[in-house]
């Protein structure tokens, strides 16, 4: 396959962000949105089942990974218009998208906001509204990286992402995304973490009329079934998939199950790009 085309896209705003692409001309696009305080990386197994199949961008969150770490207010339209702002820097009118965890959220704003560029959606360990005490909880998570900071938080992470079974068994790639979580920048996760608590996108999602797959682990307990099933009840023509024996971070745990739903839920909806 083609080498990856890395590059870099202003927001709005003018906040940088990283991007890169995996060239496949004339299949489909998609695009990959990844979770809270790590990046683009989350990606990369998947990719590897993915890329014949499709032409892939992936990137980094403002605040995260190789892209600007500008502080401010974040908000999940704010981060779905950085979405806006890289398609249109790299010339797609529109795209498929998947999103896990805080990705997911992004997906789901970016398609209320962007109905035409949104062809359809995989919503992967993720939620609309995290519940009427999230705006306290996700602020009590935030004040933990000033206090605490990232490397006290790991063991606490790396549990929530993954099963014992694959904590033990892929020692090296958990090796690597625990790097990305602490180099994090302390505001820019607070202000991501807000963007999470505040965040309630349940009035808006019911506009969204194209094919989606709502896709969660079986283990997950971040935003376990019960959130999953809500989300699927409240997106019309929607599909719930659970991934057996998947935690929250399952396009690392499961790259083969999610790579099989994402082509599962794209077939039929899109024709190739030319």
């Amino acid at each position: 396959m083609a080498e990856a085309i890395t590059g870099t896209a202003a927001a709005q705003d003018g906040c940088i962000l990283a991007y890169r692409i995996y060239p496949n001309p004339g299949k489909p696009r998609l695009a990959l949105i990844h979770s809270l305080a790590l990046g683009m990386g989350i990606w990369d197994e998947s990719v590897d089942e993915l890329q014949r199949d499709f032409e892939i961008l992936t990137y980094d969150c403002r605040g995260h990974g190789q892209s600007e770490r500008r502080r401010g207010a974040y908000t999940v339209r704010l981060f779905a218009d950085d979405l806006a702002a890289i398609l249109d820097h790299v010339g797609w009118p529109s795209t498929t998208i998947a999103g896990c965890s805080m990705g997911g959220c992004v997906a789901q704003a970016f398609g209320a906001r962007y109905k035409d560029r949104a062809q359809s959606l995989a919503l992967i360990d993720t939620t609309a509204w995290y519940g009427s005490s999230a705006p306290e909880e996700w602020r009590k998570r935030a004040a933990k990286a000033a206090e605490d900071g990232f490397p006290k938080m790991l063991p606490f992470q790396l549990s929530r992402w993954f099963s014992d079974n694959f904590l033990q068994g892929h020692a090296e790639r958990v090796h690597a995304l625990a790097q990305t979580f602490v180099a994090n920048d302390v505001a820019c996760y607070q202000a991501s973490c807000a963007l999470l608590g505040n965040m309630d996108l349940r009035s808006e999602i019911s506009s969204i009329h194209v094919p989606v797959s709502v896709i969660v682990g079986e283990e997950d307990y971040a935003t376990p079934i019960s959130m999953a099933r809500d989300l699927h009840a409240a997106i019309p023509g929607s599909q719930l998939h659970v991934i057996a024996g998947g935690r929250h971070l399952t396009p690392v745990q499961c790259p083969r199950e999610i790579a099989v739903l994402i082509k599962d839920l794209v077939r039929p909806a899109v024709t190739p790009h030319t």
